[in-house]
């Protein structure tokens, strides 16, 4: 009976140990309030002062400089424009990597904001604005306050974090590797060795003050695929004397169609094929010798996945034959699916509830968007989340999307995705081993 009740007491002492202290929370939840003007000042700066992918320059420099002066030993050139932090707690415990992305994209802005972006490059030989158009901006900000919360904070730290300022999450330029694939290849989850990683994304078009999230797959993986048809070239006028691509094309295009209304199971996960571009062609009475189209795929399902590559072959080069013609088909791999690990998403709920409220903690089904965060997801455990900052005035079946001139985020959701990455910290911190 003895053994029983000190066995009982020792374990409740060590849940309570386990637990952020009721004096943390209150400290961190009053540093949050105050320096959300400062965040939202940031934001401001990055928005009207955005880079390409690969090209983030200045963005870096500012984050480094900032990093230093909390006194967070800082690493930067990862990946190209890559800034890395390391915050030392005062206790043992876990490595937890925190990420956001500082790239902006090819996008002129047509909002009328006062620190309106009015940054221009070039872009594929293209003069281009720039306009941080996917809330990358918004990313940035709140880990550098997540960063300073912490450092003020590190005699009661668990363990050490690391931010992770990534570079071309959209993409880099043709020709160049980058993001957090290259971020990866280049030890970024080493030295130390990171136990776990959390992300977060800003969402326009959902609910200002909401966190949304969902266990497993939750963003899509993203192939792109080219198609090459190869035909006989001959005058507009003698089409029988062809072997017309185009005509070969058209017929792959609406057979392809067919992959997802009659050859996949989508009552266990979605599936997207989208025939996006297609070039052929010189002049009008000439039928061409090749046509190329491409397009993506998205897939939450590795299985599929491969299945939909298999089946996009198929036609192609079926058809193709069919006609005299010949298809060569390719695939670019560009991000694996965004993986919540199940059992971490479960184990950071409580930690999303506090900082948003229970009642604005929605279970979402999987996007078909896709996120490079999903290469950090695949060395070690990962939980990536949203947070809604839809303006209130804004009709949400209108709302401006991502990645157009005119997307718009109400600034108060700022403080919501401040919060949550704190309490996610702190909380796996707090947690790690149970």
């Amino acid at each position: 009976m003895n053994r029983l009740f000190f066995l009982t007491f020792f374990c409740t002492v060590l849940t309570a140990q386990a637990q952020v202290s009721p004096s943390l929370q209150a400290k961190i939840d009053k540093m949050a309030a105050e320096l959300e003007p400062k965040v939202i000042e940031w934001r401001r700066h990055f928005h009207q002062n955005p880079e390409l992918s690969n090209r983030e320059f200045k963005t870096a420099e500012k984050v480094a400089e900032h990093l230093r002066s909390l006194g967070i030993e800082t690493r930067t050139g990862i990946a190209h424009t890559g800034v890395v932090g390391l915050l030392k707690g005062d206790k043992p415990g876990p490595v937890i990597a925190l990420r956001a992305d500082m790239d902006a994209l090819p996008v002129t802005e047509r909002n009328n904001l006062p620190f309106k972006s009015n940054v221009t490059a070039t872009y594929a030989g293209m003069e281009t604005g720039v306009m941080h158009a996917c809330g990358h901006d918004t990313h940035v900000a709140i880990l550098m306050g997540v960063a300073e919360i912490l450092a003020k904070n590190r005699n009661q730290l668990r363990g050490t974090v690391k931010f992770i300022f990534q570079p071309a999450e959209e993409g880099p330029p043709p020709g160049e590797e980058g993001g957090a694939e290259l971020m990866v290849k280049e030890g970024v989850l080493e030295n130390p060795k990171v136990d776990v990683i959390f992300g977060m994304h800003i969402q326009s078009i959902s609910k200002l003050g909401t966190i949304s999230y969902k266990e497993a797959g939750m963003m899509a993986a993203s192939d792109w695929f080219t198609i090459k048809v190869k035909g006989r070239q001959a005058h507009g006028a003698a089409p029988w004397m062809s072997v017309d691509p185009v005509v070969v094309s058209a017929q792959i295009i609406n057979a392809l169609q067919t992959i997802v209304s009659r050859q996949m199971d989508l009552t266990h996960e979605p599936v997207v094929v989208t025939v996006a571009r297609i070039n052929a062609g010189i002049r009008e009475n000439i039928i061409p010798e090749e046509a190329v189209m491409s397009g993506t795929i998205r897939t939450l399902d590795k299985e599929m996945q491969a299945t939909v590559h298999e089946k996009i072959r198929r036609i192609a080069t079926g058809i193709a034959e069919t006609a005299g013609a010949v298809a060569d088909v390719t695939f670019d791999g560009k991000t694996p699916v965004t993986y919540n690990d199940p059992d971490l998403t479960a184990r950071m709920l409580p930690a999303l509830e506090r900082a948003a409220g229970k009642d604005k903690v929605v279970r979402i089904n999987a996007v078909t968007g896709a996120e490079d965060f999903a290469f950090f997801q695949e060395k070690v455990p990962g939980f990536f989340f949203f947070v809604g900052a839809r303006p209130p005035d804004l009709d949400p079946n209108t709302t401006p999307s991502h990645h157009t001139p005119d997307f718009m985020i109400d600034e108060s959701a700022l403080i919501t995705g401040l919060k949550a990455m704190l309490n996610v910290t702190l909380h796996y911190m707090y947690s790690a081993g149970k």
